[in-house]
């Protein structure tokens, strides 16, 4: 039977914390800022140069779910630092070269005008057109490549420190209480962290080769790749990545519900059933994105339009239901992180509908170069998995005897973010309804009314979140961790 006593973070820890979530929410903020900008161009309320505005996409893009792994990767070592022994020196390295990485690829798009998207397809970086130079390409491309170097150490770490307590990742994942007799199964922080260090890890050495091969191509254009092979390589990676970072965000979830409502979050068999098969369905269904793409073999398009039914909802329903259960009659007072971590929970639920949608070919094939697109993963990540984060920073803020703001700043900023959420992803999922085409800079006149409603809704966000941030920092002006 395995230990599943509690460790106490060491003060290089909880300061190590503290940092990720500050720049977490400084670079949100720079990256909702610049999503106004391009809604309020879309809208005609501001104009933006075209190569700009690309510019500004590519940025948006490409710091969001660099953003959203920080703060996943935040949440993931705080809490299962109670359960193994990490490497502090591993953490803080992956957030220097986040931030080594994010200057180099701010640097090449802003300055040197790279502007091929988050995908950065093969050949794109190397045949611009003239719109930027190759030293541009390389700039991006190793920013990125820094970053997922730093990621994967991080995932290393982790796989040693849980390995070292467990023995095996198929205990750690709770494969004993599954499918034998062990009655006290891992914690749940333990069995999502080992379910997001598998998938990673493979993600992150498909998306390092595919940059690597992309760099020396740059330099020696004889060197290639097939296209599709390596949009096959980005898309995993992608999908995985991104997906990876809802899962790790969760853990807030599964460790603070309970300190809330002193029920404990107990893994049953279902839990660990749903972990293990997300395992490998959030690796398989990453071909829903290349369902447009006619040179695929169709069993795999058909593989991956099944696999996409299906991929999320395992883990959707174990937490959601769980979430409920904990919360229905608990005599819980709610605060602003309680009430983040629940709408955390409701927005990734809200996603995955019009996600599924989207991942039916014969819809796909109308709806995925509209707005549709943006209206369900910002549904999942803003108000799914940006909320989860933005509750456990108010949590570590409270926990660490930080400044308290009203109550009605609290309720202020906290409608502000969810009000502003729903009515950015209702417009695009109206507009991707209506056929607005998504990654276009200018807009139709009959366009225009849409994407400035959507440009109204997202200053609410930037407002919310800004004010959400503020709070963040001044709590943690102390040491993080004390409880």
């Amino acid at each position: 039977m395995a230990d599943h006593s509690i460790l106490v973070p060491t003060q290089g820890a909880r300061r190590a914390v503290g940092a990720y979530l500050a720049v977490f929410g400084a670079v949100l903020l720079l990256m909702m800022v610049l999503g106004l900008l391009m809604r309020l161009n879309q809208g005609g309320l501001v104009t933006l140069p075209p190569e700009l505005f690309y510019q500004s996409m590519t940025v948006h893009g490409t710091g969001m779910v660099g953003v959203a792994g920080i703060g996943g990767a935040a949440v993931l070592w705080h809490f299962l630092g109670r359960y193994v022994r990490l490497t502090t020196w591993v953490f803080v390295f992956n957030l220097v070269t986040f931030v080594i990485g994010a200057a180099m690829i701010l640097s090449a798009d802003f300055i040197g005008g790279f502007a091929a998207a988050w995908t950065f397809l093969f050949p794109l970086p190397a045949n611009a057109g003239g719109q930027w130079e190759d030293w541009a390409a390389a700039v991006h491309l190793g920013g990125l490549l820094l970053i997922g170097t730093g990621f994967l150490l991080f995932h290393l770490d982790t796989a040693r420190a849980i390995l070292g307590r467990y023995g095996s990742l198929t205990r750690a994942l709770g494969w004993p209480s599954l499918f034998g007799s062990d009655p006290q199964p891992p914690p749940a922080t333990v069995v999502a962290s080992t379910m997001v260090l598998i998938v990673n890890i493979l993600g992150l050495v498909f998306g390092a080769s595919v940059l690597v091969i992309s760099l020396i191509n740059l330099m020696v254009p004889q060197f290639a790749i097939d296209a599709m092979i390596a949009k096959n390589m980005i898309y995993f990676f992608g999908h995985v990545f991104i997906n990876a970072t809802i899962y790790m965000a969760v853990i807030a979830v599964y460790e603070l519900l309970p300190e809330y409502t002193g029920r404990p979050w107990k893994p049953n068999r279902p839990f660990l059933a749903a972990w293990t098969l997300s395992t490998v369905l959030v690796m398989v269904a990453y071909p829903h994105h290349l369902l447009m793409d006619f040179g695929m073999p169709r069993w795999v398009l058909i593989v991956g339009q099944i696999v996409s039914y299906i991929s999320g909802l395992p883990i959707l329903v174990v937490t959601a239901f769980g979430a409920l259960m904990i919360v229905f009659r608990s005599g819980l007072r709610w605060d602003l992180g309680a009430g983040l971590l629940f709408v955390g929970v409701f927005g990734w639920a809200a996603g995955v509908i019009p996600a599924i949608i989207d991942a039916t070919i014969i819809v796909n094939s109308v709806m995925h170069n509209t707005l549709w697109v943006p209206g369900h993963f910002h549904s999942y990540l803003l108000l799914g998995q940006v909320a989860m984060l933005l509750g456990f920073a108010c949590w570590l803020g409270k926990a660490s005897g930080g400044t308290s703001p009203s109550r009605l700043f609290n309720a202020l900023a906290f409608w502000l973010f969810v009000g502003g959420g729903i009515g950015l992803t209702q417009s695009f999922l109206y507009s991707g309804r209506s056929g607005v085409p998504r990654r276009f800079a200018e807009y139709l006149p009959e366009w225009i009314g849409q994407a400035r409603i959507g440009a109204l809704s997202a200053a609410l966000v930037v407002l919310g979140a800004a004010m959400l941030a503020g709070r963040l920092l001044a709590g943690l002006h102390r040491p993080t961790g004390a409880r």
